[in-house]
């Protein structure tokens, strides 16, 4: 299960537009679902679309994970952490996560512990 951890995080740090889409089309499933108090997408576009949306939100940040990985049945559970290197972490929270039979991510709830104020 840390595998999943790994690419889920190397899919959101990932500055290629083509290696992120490969890691999105490998990790997730095609009507996978993303949610969180600020974003509900759905599908490798929807996902596609996200990530580039943090990417320009946060430039030179990335997400780590905190702690360690719980899982129980289908589900996951990790803590993250959104940081510049070098810098306090911006943001922070916690990913629930559904895996599909085929091993793949079906679904992602994210509950957001803290972040900067909305534009």
């Amino acid at each position: 299960m840390n595998a999943l951890a790994t690419q889920y995080f190397a899919m959101w740090n990932e500055n290629d537009a083509d290696t992120r889409r490969k890691i999105i089309e490998e990790l997730w499933t095609t009507d996978g679902t993303f949610v969180d108090p600020m974003f509900d997408v759905t599908g490798h576009t929807g996902l596609f679309e996200l990530v580039d949306t943090a990417h320009e939100l946060f430039p030179a940040h990335t997400f780590r994970l905190v702690g360690e990985v719980d899982s129980h049945h289908d589900r996951l559970r990790w803590g993250w952490e959104l940081a510049a290197d070098g810098q306090p972490p911006v943001a922070g929270g916690i990913d629930c996560v559904t895996v599909a039979d085929d091993g793949r991510l079906s679904e992602v709830v994210g509950f957001i512990d803290f972040a900067p104020p909305a534009a």
